[in-house]
C-alpha cells in the first residue's frame, strides 16, 4: 500500500479582474496558501477519510479518461503519463483538499497543478526562469487539464496554483510575475475574506454576463467605460502602492458591483457591503463570479474592520495584512 502525498499546492485569490477580464481587462491573482491540497494515497495508519478518499478516487478515473482520450488522439498538449496515472489510481490515489468547491479558490485549478507537477516529465522545476512564451505555453497546457471540469478554461487557476507567486494579467496573453507593495511600518492595511454561507454557479453566473454583454448596449458601455478601467485603475495603483488612488478607485468599484451585478452579490453580505461604502471603514468586492462563495474586502485599518465585522457575527478571514514586523510581501 503506497502512503507518500505530492507536493502542496494552494488556494488563489483573482484580487481583480472577474468578469471584465473575459473581454480583455488586466487581472491580479495571488496563492492563497489558507486552503491547499495535494495527491494522497489512502493511509490507514493516519487519519484518513477513506470514504472521501473513494470518492475522490472515482472521480480522479473519469479525470484519467478524458486524458487518456485525448493523448490517444494525439490531441494533448503536454507529455502527461497517463499509464503512470492509471497505475496510482489503481492503488487509491486521490486529492487531499481543504479548498472548498464553489467558493472562487481555485479548487480545480489546485488540483489540476497537482497533477501537472507530478505526472508531465518536463513541467518546470526552476518557475523563476520561465520566459513570457514559457508563460503562455504553459497556460495552454493546464487550461486543457482543466477543461474536463468546467467544460472551458482560461488557464489562468491552475496558472497560479502552479506558479505559487502573484501574477498580473495584462491580458490573457500577456501574464508575468510580479511582487505586492511593501508598505511603512505602523501601517495597518489589510485583505480579507467573508464567507457569504453558500457556494455559488460559476457558469450560470458567467454565461448571464456575457449574453446581457453581448446584447445589451447600455451593459456593454457600462463594463466597457466604467466597470473596466475601474478593474484596471485598482491593478495599477495597488501594485505602484499610490494607496490614495487605489482606494479611491476601489470605492467606486464596490459600489458599481453592489448596483449593477446585483445577482453576483450574496443577498447575505448586501448589508455589510453597504455599511462598508457609508462608513468608508472597509470596501468589499466579488471574489470570483460571486452569487455565493467568499467575498472579497480590503480596508485602511485591519484592526477596527476585524472589530466591525465580528461584532456584527462575520467572521474575518485575513489574506493580506500590514501589521508591524509581518512582512507585507508574504502571502498569508
Amino acid at each position: 500500500m503506497q502512503t507518500e502525498t505530492g507536493e502542496l499546492f494552494y488556494s488563489k485569490i483573482m484580487l481583480f479582474g472577474e468578469y471584465t477580464i473575459i473581454n480583455g481587462s488586466m487581472g491580479l491573482t495571488i496563492p492563497y496558501s489558507h486552503f491547499n491540497g495535494q495527491l494522497a494515497f489512502p493511509n490507514r495508519n493516519s487519519y484518513t477519510d477513506l470514504a472521501f478518499a473513494q470518492r475522490s478516487n472515482q472521480h480522479l478515473y473519469e479525470f484519467w479518461f478524458y486524458l487518456h482520450t485525448l493523448a490517444t488522439n494525439g490531441d494533448l498538449l503536454c507529455d502527461f503519463d497517463t499509464d503512470r496515472l492509471k497505475s496510482d489510481l489503481d492503488n487509491g490515489l486521490y486529492f487531499e483538499s481543504t479548498i472548498p468547491e464553489g467558493y472562487g479558490l481555485g479548487s480545480s485549478g489546485a488540483l489540476v497543478a497537482a497533477f501537472f507537477q507530478k505526472y508531465v516529465s518536463n513541467a518546470p522545476k526552476r518557475k523563476d526562469l520561465l520566459t513570457p512564451q514559457d508563460i503562455r505555453k504553459l497556460k495552454e497546457q493546464l487550461a486543457q487539464l482543466e477543461t474536463w471540469f468546467h467544460g472551458t478554461s482560461s488557464g489562468i487557476d491552475p496558472l497560479i496554483c502552479f506558479m505559487k507567486h502573484p501574477l498580473l494579467l495584462r491580458d490573457l496573453d500577456h501574464i508575468e510575475p510580479v511582487g505586492l507593495p511593501s508598505y511603512q511600518d505602523l501601517k495597518t492595511d489589510g485583505i480579507f475574506l467573508i464567507n457569504s454561507g453558500k457556494p455559488g454557479k460559476t457558469a450560470p453566473l458567467v454565461q448571464g454576463f456575457m449574453e446581457k454583454y453581448n446584447n445589451d448596449k447600455e451593459f456593454y458601455k457600462f463594463v466597457e467605460h466604467k466597470l473596466t478601467p475601474l478593474n484596471n485603475s485598482c491593478i495599477i495603483n495597488l501594485i505602484e502602492n499610490r494607496k490614495d488612488y487605489f482606494y479611491s478607485a476601489l470605492k467606486e468599484l464596490s459600489s458599481l458591483q453592489e448596483q449593477k451585478l446585483q445577482k453576483m452579490v450574496p443577498d447575505s453580505v448586501r448589508a455589510l457591503w453597504r455599511n462598508g461604502l457609508k462608513s468608508d471603514s472597509y470596501y468589499l468586492k466579488l471574489c470570483g463570479s460571486g452569487g455565493g462563495g467568499y467575498v472579497l474586502g480590503f480596508t485602511r485599518d485591519f484592526p477596527n474592520t476585524k472589530n466591525i465585522i465580528e461584532k456584527e457575527g462575520w467572521e474575518i478571514i485575513p489574506v493580506y495584512h500590514d501589521l508591524k514586523k509581518h512582512n507585507p510581501n508574504t502571502v498569508v
